[in-house]
This record gives C-alpha cells, sequence and structure tokens, in this order.
C-alpha cells in the first residue's frame, strides 16, 4: 500500500506528518510523493485561517477525482478534521477523518473503511506527545529537523481555533527529546527545531520531583553537540524569561533568532486578543533581549484589522513596528475563527477595504524596515550552516545564518550539511548576498 500526504499550515504539522509516516510505515505503508499511485491519500490540515480551509476544500475535490478513478482511500487530519469534522463525513467528501491525537489509530481506522463506513476519530487528549515514536524525516537535504517537544496551548487568545482542535498543553518527557535529537544528529542532521504552540510555558515533572523547564531543555539539546545547532518556534511574549534568554546567550550553537509574535502594538487590542501582555511588556523583553544578544534576529506576526481596531490602534501597530525593526514578519488579514471566543462576543466590523489597506501600509512598512536590517549586515562575517542549492541559481549554495537570515553564496567545495564563513557583499530585503571568506 503506498501513502500520499499534503501538509498545509505549521512546522507542527511538518512534524505531524512525519509522525503519520512512521506509524504507518510499521504497518507496511510505502511513502510516496506520486498521487497518482498511492492508495491511501492524505492531507494534513490547517485551521488558523479561513483561506487555509478553502485551499484543502479544493484539493478534497483533486483527491475524490483519484478515488473515482481508481478507488484510493481519501482522508483529512489534523486541524481541520478536528473542526470540520461534521461536515466532511456528513456529505461523505472522504473516507476518514483523524484529529491531531488520534494518529495512532490510523492504521485501524483505514482497515475499517468501507463504502458504507467512513472512519472518524476526533477525540483530544490531555496525555498524548508521541514520545516514543521515532519520525520519517521529510527534509530531502537531511540537514534540518522538526522535534515536537509539545502539544496542545493553554493560551485561548480570542482570535485562534488551535486550543480548539490540538486541545490542552501538555510536554514530552526531556530525555525522549534528547535522545531525538542525538538520533538525527548521528544521521548527519546539523539543526533541529524545537516545536510547540508556546514554547515558553514547556514544563515537564518526572516522578522522581525532577522539574525540566523550556531553559533547561534548550540546553540540554544544545549539549549534545556543538555542531547541532538549535532553533525554537513559537515564543510567547507573556512567558519568554530572563533565564531563557541568558540561556540562549551561553552557547554558541543555540541560534540566536527568537520569533515573537505581537499581533498588535495597541495595548487595547492585545486585551481584546487575550495576549495578557501590553504594548510596554512586549517592548521590555524586546529591551532585554537585545541587551543580552545584539546580534538576534527578530521576526513576529501581525494581525490587521482585528475586531473594532482604530486608526489610532493601527498606528500603534506601525510605529511598535518602527521602534523594534523586525527582520520581517507574517502579516495578515484578521478572519473570524468559528468557535472562538471573538466569534462569540466581538463583531467584525472593520471593513474589508480598510484591512486591505492597513495590511498594505503594515507589509509596506516591514518590506523598508527588512531591507533596512538586511543591508545592515553588508561588510558582515557570518557563519552558516550549509542548507543547499540556491532556488535561483543551482550554481550558488544557501544557507542561514543564526540569526535565520538566508544568504547565497559560490559553492566552492562545499557540500550541504557543511558549516562554511561568509563575507556579505550586498542584500535584498529578504537575502544576503555572500562571497566565501578567504579561510572557509
Amino acid at each position: 500500500m503506498k501513502l500520499y500526504i499534503e501538509t498545509y499550515g505549521c512546522q507542527m504539522n511538518v512534524a505531524d506528518t512525519e509522525v503519520i509516516f512512521s506509524i504507518l510505515r510499521k504497518e507496511g505503508y510505502e511513502r510516496t510523493e506520486d498521487m497518482a499511485e498511492a492508495d491511501v491519500i492524505l492531507a494534513n490540515t490547517c485551521s488558523v485561517r479561513d483561506n487555509a480551509e478553502q485551499r484543502i476544500h479544493g484539493r478534497i475535490e483533486q483527491f475524490r477525482r483519484e478515488k473515482e478513478r481508481r478507488g484510493a482511500i481519501i482522508g483529512i487530519v489534523g486541524c481541520m478534521a478536528e473542526r470540520l469534522k461534521e461536515e466532511l463525513l456528513e456529505k461523505r467528501k472522504v473516507d476518514i477523518v483523524v484529529g491531531p491525537d488520534a494518529y495512532r489509530r490510523l492504521p485501524e481506522l483505514l482497515k475499517a473503511v468501507s463504502p458504507q463506513s467512513p472512519q472518524i476519530d476526533v477525540l483530544l487528549s490531555r496525555d498524548e506527545t508521541y514520545a516514543d515514536i521515532i519520525p520519517v524525516r521529510t527534509d530531502k537535504l537531511g540537514v534540518s529537523a522538526f522535534i515536537s517537544i509539545m502539544r496542545g496551548c493553554n493560551n485561548v487568545c480570542s482570535y485562534c481555533v488551535v486550543p480548539y482542535t490540538r486541545g490542552v498543553e501538555r510536554s514530552r518527557d526531556p530525555h525522549t527529546i534528547v535522545r531525538e535529537a542525538c538520533e538525527v544528529f548521528s544521521k548527519g542532521y546539523r539543526e533541529v527545531t524545537l516545536l510547540g504552540q508556546n514554547v515558553d510555558s514547556y514544563l515537564w515533572k518526572g516522578e522522581d520531583g525532577e522539574v525540566v523547564e523550556f531553559a533547561d531543555l534548550l540546553a540540554m539539546v544544545a549539549d549534545v553537540s556543538p555542531l547541532l545547532r538549535v532553533r525554537f518556534s513559537t515564543s510567547h511574549p507573556k512567558d519568554i524569561s530572563d533565564r531563557l534568554i541568558e540561556t540562549m546567550a551561553s552557547r554558541e550553537n543555540i541560534c540566536r533568532h527568537i520569533h515573537l509574535p505581537v499581533q498588535s502594538g495597541s495595548t487595547r487590542m492585545l486585551e481584546l486578543m487575550r495576549r495578557k501582555y501590553t504594548r510596554e511588556w512586549y517592548l521590555d523583553r524586546i529591551r532585554k533581549i537585545r541587551e543580552v544578544m545584539p546580534d538576534c534576529g527578530l521576526t513576529t506576526d501581525v494581525i490587521a484589522g482585528f475586531c473594532t481596531e482604530t486608526e489610532e490602534d493601527h498606528r500603534e501597530t506601525l510605529s511598535l513596528m518602527e521602534e523594534v525593526g523586525f527582520d520581517w514578519a507574517f502579516m495578515f488579514q484578521y478572519s473570524e475563527r468559528p468557535g472562538t471566543l471573538a466569534a462569540k462576543k466581538y463583531p467584525d466590523d472593520v471593513p474589508p477595504e480598510v484591512k486591505t489597506r492597513r495590511l498594505s501600509e503594515i507589509i509596506d512598512l516591514q518590506n523598508r524596515k527588512s531591507l533596512e536590517s538586511y543591508r545592515r549586515d553588508i561588510g558582515k562575517t557570518f557563519k552558516v550552516l550549509v542548507e543547499g542549492p540556491s532556488k535561483r541559481d543551482p550554481a550558488m549554495l544557501s544557507g542561514r545564518t543564526s540569526s535565520s537570515k538566508m544568504c547565497v553564496f559560490p559553492a566552492g567545495n562545499l557540500h550541504t550539511g557543511d558549516y562554511t564563513t561568509v563575507t556579505v557583499l550586498d542584500a535584498t530585503s529578504a537575502t544576503l548576498i555572500c562571497n566565501l571568506t578567504p579561510d572557509a
């Protein structure tokens, strides 16, 4: 039996897809990247924004053509499965619907599928972390690996559907995380990214009284080898601690990059969003990061046009972005998600044309700040990990700095997975154009 999976959304979904491949491989399924030859076709889905769900609805129609042509089993797994389970099954759009905490049951559910009996399991768990499963890595270059350290979220931001699709927060045994990091390093991987909806709130308590917080875990993984780079995502501004920042600064192989979603620069908006911090708190955390790690890369998420947002709220977002000077950002218009607190309590009352205009202003500002940030690096020298050929020029290689800026540079005698040193010659708003330093 051949298995094909399309993955949408966040890095956590990529990690989950690797878990699914591992579970089904033990049952004799073989991974394929050609949907036309697959016996089972799955979409691992995202529900964070409406356009993500609309894309999946379009793909389901294509999947159904494969089903009609040769009888393939088609299914939806992940967050969209959790949110739209009734619609997906009642309309017989798919054969199987499985939520993020039920992947262990996929083998038996697939066996039970019949034209008269579609299968579903979307029960959320309070303890499932898949800690004992060794994922089947999907990174073709074998350089970077994702390691899920926790699942779920307890924050319940008013706009966010994640707590309803991924359940309550639970942290994974740190010793299994370190073992997984050792395993991927032994296979030649040179970078791991520790994943969680809010990594800063990672907390594991062992039966022997051992307590491991995220700063402890970060140090444990970094100590696997000085040749193993360690990244993490995503941090929450209300939880990022001085101890975590100081731990990052204490080890060279912990990358100097923090993705710290701000969402809005207006304290009024942040309160409506239930973000549990203020504009002033956020800026204080930025100051602390730059005090301890002046070279730390900073990136963020921004929402334009949340409920009741005024022009003054919007200007506060722009002014915060101007003050911080993020390297880059994920920027979106607010889209109401059914079932969230905002959908129940707040009117989605910012007109679409106003959302579009405000988002355009946010994007224009960020493009300018990105270009300024990247151009400041001209003439500087950085250590980079070679990730593979440049997408635009196969004669060039690409790799990221510790601060997560993408570099392109001549191949020389380098190979994927090597470390090298480059000097920045020029820059765009998204790429550092480099040359190899003489000793590289």
